[in-house]
C-alpha cells in the first residue's frame, strides 16, 4: 500500500512563523527567488532575489495561501501588488533577531540556475547561524540568529566577508 500524496508543509510553516513573529512583536521578512512567475518591483531585485517585509504595518490585504503569498505594499511611496509563488520563498525570519527558517528549493520546475541562486542565498544565512545550537535532524530547517560584533567590529571569524549591500539588507546562506 502506498502513502497518499500530501501537500507541501512550506505554506503552513510560513504562516506559523509569520504568526510567531507577530505574537512576539517582531517584523517578519521573506527572502524570495525572483523569476517570471513572481510579481514584485523589479527595480528592487538584486541577484535574482528580493527581501520583503510582510508585517501588517508594511502590507495591505496580506494572504499567505497554499500556492501564493499575496499583498499590496508601498515601494517608493507607490502601492504595488505583490504575488510570490510559495515555492519561491527561500526563507522567513524576524528582522530584529534573525530567527526563522530557510527552505530547500521545491519541485521539478526549478532549473539549475535557480538552484544555484537558492544555494547562494542560503549559504549567506550560515553567517548568522548560532554554532552552539544543536544541529537539526532535518537539514531543511535553519535557525537564523544575529552575529554579534566585538568593539573592533569583528565577529571573531577571520574569514573575509563581502560588505553588506547598500541599505543594510539581510542576506542568507545555505547550511548543510
Amino acid at each position: 500500500m502506498t502513502a497518499p500524496e500530501t501537500t507541501s508543509t512550506r505554506p503552513y510553516l510560513l504562516r506559523a512563523l509569520f504568526e510567531w513573529c507577530n505574537d512576539n512583536g517582531l517584523t517578519p521578512h521573506i527572502a524570495v527567488r525572483v523569476d517570471r512567475s513572481t510579481q514584485v518591483p523589479m527595480e528592487f531585485v538584486r541577484d535574482g532575489q528580493i527581501v520583503l517585509n510582510i508585517s501588517y504595518d508594511a502590507t495591505s490585504g496580506l494572504l499567505i495561501g497554499n500556492e501564493y503569498v499575496e499583498f499590496t505594499a508601498r515601494f517608493g511611496g507607490k502601492p504595488r501588488q505583490i504575488m510570490v509563488p510559495i515555492t519561491h520563498v527561500m526563507a522567513i525570519y524576524a528582522r530584529e533577531t534573525g530567527q526563522g527558517m530557510a527552505f530547500q528549493p521545491e519541485g521539478d520546475e526549478l532549473d539549475e540556475d535557480a538552484d544555484a541562486q537558492d544555494s547562494d542565498a542560503l549559504e549567506l544565512a550560515a553567517e548568522q547561524i548560532d554554532e552552539s545550537a544543536e544541529p537539526a535532524t532535518d537539514d531543511r530547517v535553519v535557525q537564523l540568529v544575529p552575529v554579534k560584533a566585538d568593539a573592533n567590529g569583528s565577529d571573531g571569524d577571520d574569514t573575509p566577508r563581502t560588505p553588506p549591500p547598500a541599505g543594510g539588507r539581510p542576506t542568507l546562506t545555505r547550511v548543510k
